[in-house]
């Protein structure tokens, strides 16, 4: 084990199990709902300004999509949306936020083959009450040293994490899926950061991939860990 790498933390959503295909399905049928209104182009399109509108004010996750949904479909209906297609929006959240966990590959036995070795942290981002309910249905939840939900990833929220529950910035590794929030915020204050994308990104997800950074890597997939870590 390097003696300078001490903690590893993990995002969760997309880094230890799907969300975002679902949310990917939950929209395609969005757009089958409002066919008769608007191309599923533009539809998306105004869903995208919704989301990104009302991220300040509802957070990531689950119950701010189906908002930014019912609200683009108000919109792009000029408030004439049947009531059929809102009640059908807020079913299509509960089955989103009742969905079973389905991990990805390699991710319970890296979670588990690391907390023999090195402290664990879990940093993710979303609803409170959802996120702790993926993480109990996850069986993941007893490998970690600690867990931070939080609504928005900063610099100021890894170097508050990584002081309180491990030996500093400089000594942790942070893995995720999303170049914005996991990776370029931890870079900034020190840390070590692994990308492993996990298809598409969300737009509001976006950026650009780090160059020519020492403590940077991106592996295509999450079972690469282990041996990127025992060969740093």
């Amino acid at each position: 084990m390097p003696v300078s790498l001490t903690t590893v933390a993990f995002d969760a959503d997309d880094t230890l199990w799907h969300t975002e295909r679902f949310f990917r399905l939950t929209q395609a049928h969005f757009a089958d709902l409002l066919a008769d209104y608007t191309e599923p182009e533009h539809l998306h399109e105004r869903l995208l300004e919704a989301e990104r509108r009302n991220v300040g004010h509802y957070g990531f996750g689950i119950k701010g999509f189906v908002l930014s949904m019912i609200e683009t479909a108000i919109e792009v209906t000029e408030e004439t949306v049947p009531a059929s297609v809102i009640s059908e929006l807020m079913a299509c959240g509960r089955d989103m936020l009742a969905h079973p966990i389905d991990l990805l590959p390699g991710a319970g036995d890296v979670v588990e083959t690391l907390s023999k070795s090195h402290r664990l942290l879990l940093i993710t981002k979303g609803d409170l009450l959802d996120q702790e309910r993926k993480l109990a249905q996850s069986g993941l939840g007893d490998f970690f040293d600690w867990v931070e939900i939080v609504s928005h990833k900063t610099p100021a929220i890894y170097e508050r994490t990584f002081t309180q529950h491990a030996e500093g910035p400089q000594h942790a590794m942070m893995i995720g899926d999303s170049l914005r929030s996991d990776i370029l915020p931890a870079l900034s204050v020190g840390s070590w950061a692994v990308h492993v994308p996990n298809g598409p990104a969300w737009a509001l997800e976006q950026a650009e991939v780090p160059k020519n950074h020492a403590r940077f890597v991106a592996l295509s997939s999450l079972s690469d860990v282990l041996s990127h870590i025992a060969n740093l």
